[in-house]
């Protein structure tokens, strides 16, 4: 059996090539693949408007569409970004924060366009998942008090140690 192709499609009010060219420079393995532009007026615009992006972000094909405004994105769905390291995890959530964006609890933050974000380092997986449940909960207690996560303060909370 063939795979299906498949990408996810954001809706954007008019600004679906600043939020791919954002996230192309934002994270690995992102790229802008392609840029159409209306072939005619539409509701949200006019012929040679831009109308899709066609983009990649960390190796998952997106579309973003220009479909005009009224039509937020959801806290249902979000975006889950695994990192390795501190740096790693502050680079990617300072950029969405730092440019428009939002913090939320627990590794969520949201970007300028309303795009909901995870920013998890693998460090945090592991801890919510270790074989001892008294390490399992501390790191999730030491977690719900983060916004962006302290890989550090997990690792502590892990051990039974304050950070």
């Amino acid at each position: 059996m063939m795979p299906v192709p498949m990408a996810v499609c954001l809706w954007f009010d008019g600004a679906a090539e600043a939020a791919a060219t954002f996230y192309a420079a934002t994270f690995p393995d992102s790229r802008v693949d392609r840029v159409t532009r209306a072939p005619g007026d539409y509701p949200a615009g006019q012929q040679g408007d831009v109308l899709t992006v066609e983009f990649t972000v960390c190796g998952t094909p997106f579309v973003g569409l220009n479909g005009g405004g009224g039509v937020p994105h959801g806290n249902a769905v979000s975006f889950q970004v695994f990192t390795d390291t501190q740096q790693e995890t502050d680079r990617l959530w300072n950029a969405i924060v730092g440019n428009g964006g939002a913090e939320s609890q627990c590794s969520w933050c949201s970007d300028r366009w309303g795009v909901r974000w995870q920013i998890v380092p693998r460090t945090l997986t592991a801890a919510l998942s270790h074989p001892d449940a008294d390490a399992r909960g501390r790191a999730f207690t030491a977690m719900m008090g983060m916004t962006k996560i302290n890989i550090a303060a997990i690792d502590a909370a892990v051990r039974g140690e304050s950070a």
